[in-house]
């Protein structure tokens, strides 16, 4: 077919632009990209272009639309779990809990929001809704926020709005963190609040360029006394707790750097006669589950993957050189008949197809893996100057994904990122990766909204910088930020005490609201303690264990396997048990906080019990053997 497909992004650049190093202007990216060529991104938009001509289909580098005002703000309150606010009588009572867990910075978003939500209302003549000013007690019911900045002594407006009017004549185009060095990425105290103290100060103003991969920030978590928590820690009826949280967090960040968080109408979904390529992936995983129970990524995404681990990661330009597009049509419609009966042989298929099909699969769900609603706040991550608060942006877009999206979306990162392991033999780096991904991932079918004429190439780069981020960062990505932990114990307690909520109530638990709420308080009247910890499923016995404040997790299951092992415990299931060899291995062994003010909370091994007995002292401990491979923190 020579059918031109209707593009939103106009032409393609000509040659010269394509190749040549990004502008140093405030208008490019955040991070200078030097020579890093685009031209995988611009081959492979050409790849995916020539696939929907054949099919007639209409391509976009996904944008935003445009909302009126106040149906952003009421479709955000209802998100963040606050439609009570609303005045919406079906709304969740239990809800305004959360108003009780909100910092500061968290709790002043809220209030911007519904502040817009009650000035479009009363524009519209329409009921009155409860006045922010009556929730928050800040203020008289009739100010408007603009009224609200120019007369509050709240440090917070006014460092926001002074830092906004620098932002204009600041060139932050080249700026970069330290790049090669190690960084401590704090996750104990809330990011927008961490970011309303710099604003005292001023961002950095060191400028160098990115010239490769190895030149990023290495960042690490610093462990504290309570450990790390990983997504896949929590039970899922505390991760359910967590979206909603990294939402009203995400946007209280975004206010404090002065970005609008964007958000698109959630997609309405076609049906399809299919079975695996342009399938929901909860239609996906639903029919996997059937075949195979706990299933928590496509299976034909799977086999994809493994295929290429097998036979591509050593394949030169594997991903970046496109295999037959005739080919990969017919492989489709193979896989549609025969993968799940077993028929297909993928010993058959050239990798360079198998690496073609993987982008299809993504490129053809009814909605893009990061979400419609989404896809625009991960594009606009690149607008955001340093890069430490890029990444807490994209931890936090990562935390408010579907978990089908999520687990998905890691599985892919991890191949990607076992790719680049092997640039010396695939010639495939970081960059040639997340050139080639980015177009697969951010433009959709399903978003063919129109592109600002010259916007083209700096959304290209900014799509490609924030592949790379997610793949090079993905480990510092899947962690659950100990303050939000801490938010999701205090939701549990409050509901637990089943609090009947009034104004005057939520008046008086919000002025308690402090800066930094989440700091571990210490008994230090009991420096020591017995408890009990249980393995159930393993022995009949208990363990019984003198904690103090050296006691970590790891000290306890090294205690239990070596009592296992040396005392002859009875043992009620010994099944790929333990390596008791003389051995005092344990990775196969998991503490688990159950109960309390927690779900259950599979703990880091370097966690202090002693801390989190004070914290959670109505919890059990169980050992349960590891669901997977070991563990690694």
């Amino acid at each position: 077919s020579t059918r031109h497909c209707p593009w939103k992004m106009n032409q393609l650049p000509p040659k010269s632009a394509v190749a040549s190093p990004v502008s140093e202007s405030t208008n490019s990216r955040p991070e200078a990209l030097d020579n890093l060529s685009m031209d995988s991104f611009w081959l492979e938009v050409e790849n995916i272009k020539q696939s929907a001509e054949a099919e007639q289909e209409e391509c976009s580098l996904a944008d935003v639309k445009t909302q009126e005002e106040g149906e952003a703000e009421a479709e955000w309150l209802q998100d963040a779990g606050l439609s009570e606010l609303l005045g919406d009588p079906a709304g969740d009572k239990d809800n305004l809990v959360l108003l009780s867990t909100l910092t500061r910075t968290q709790a002043a978003a809220v209030q911007r929001r519904l502040d817009t939500y009650s000035r479009s209302r009363r524009r519209r003549n329409k009921q009155p809704v409860r006045d922010v000013r009556d929730v928050f007690a800040v203020g008289s019911s009739q100010d408007t926020a603009a009224e609200k900045e120019e007369s509050s002594p709240d440090p917070l407006w006014h460092n926001l709005r002074t830092s906004n009017t620098q932002r204009k004549t600041q060139d932050y185009s080249c700026t970069v963190r330290n790049p090669g060095k190690e960084e401590m990425f704090n996750m104990d105290v809330a990011y927008s609040e961490q970011a309303a103290v710099l604003l005292k100060g001023s961002f950095l103003s060191e400028s160098r360029k990115l010239k490769d991969g190895n030149a990023l920030t290495r960042f690490k978590i610093p462990k504290g006394r309570l450990g790390v928590t990983r997504i896949g820690d929590l039970s899922a009826q505390d991760m359910k707790k967590i979206p909603t949280l990294a939402l009203i967090e995400l946007t209280a960040l975004c206010d404090i750097l002065g970005f609008e968080l964007k958000r698109n109408k959630a997609a309405k979904l076609k049906t399809t006669e299919k079975r695996l390529f342009g399938v929901p992936l909860n239609t996906l995983l639903e029919n996997d589950q059937k075949l195979l129970p706990n299933t928590k990524v496509p299976l034909l995404l799977q086999a994809l993957l493994s295929c290429l681990e097998k036979r591509g990661l050593e394949t030169e330009g594997i991903l970046r050189v496109s295999g037959s597009q005739t080919r990969i049509k017919s492989l489709e419609q193979k896989l549609e008949r025969d993968f799940y009966s077993g028929l297909f042989h993928w010993d058959d298929v050239h990798q360079n197809d198998v690496s073609g099909l993987l982008k299809r699969f993504i490129r053809e769900l009814p909605a893009p893996l990061l979400t419609a609603e989404y896809l625009p706040a991960f594009a606009a991550v690149q607008n955001i100057p340093d890069l430490k608060q890029r990444l807490q942006a994209l931890n936090l877009l990562i935390l408010i994904l579907p978990e089908s999206n999520r687990n998905t979306l890691k599985a892919l990162l991890e191949f990607l990122s076992k790719v680049v392991a092997r640039e010396k033999n695939n010639k495939m780096n970081l960059w040639n990766v997340s050139t080639v991904m980015a177009p697969n991932l951010f433009m959709h079918k399903g978003l063919p909204n129109k592109i600002p004429e010259g916007k083209e190439k700096q959304l290209a780069e900014g799509a490609a910088d924030v592949v790379r981020m997610m793949i090079h960062y993905q480990d510092l990505l899947w962690t659950v930020s100990s303050f939000l932990v801490a938010q999701v114990r205090k939701l549990n307690e409050s509901n637990s005490k089943r609090y009947q909520f009034c104004d005057k109530r939520i008046k008086n638990l919000l002025r308690k609201i402090h800066a930094d709420k989440d700091k571990v308080e210490k008994n230090q009247g009991e420096p020591s303690k017995i408890v009990k910890v249980h393995a159930s499923l393993l022995l009949k016995d208990s363990l019984e264990v003198h904690l103090n404040n050296a006691t970590r997790v790891a000290d306890v299951l090294r205690q239990f396997q070596k009592n296992l092992c040396q005392n002859g415990w009875n043992i009620v299931n010994t099944v790929n048990l333990l390596k008791c060899n003389n051995s005092m291995e344990c990775t196969n062994l998991l503490l688990y906080e159950v109960g309390g003010n927690i779900g259950e909370h599979c703990l880091d091994p370097d966690t202090y019990l002693l801390d989190l007995y004070h914290i959670n002292p109505h919890a059990e401990w169980i050992i349960k053997q590891n669901p997977s491979c070991p563990r690694m923190f």
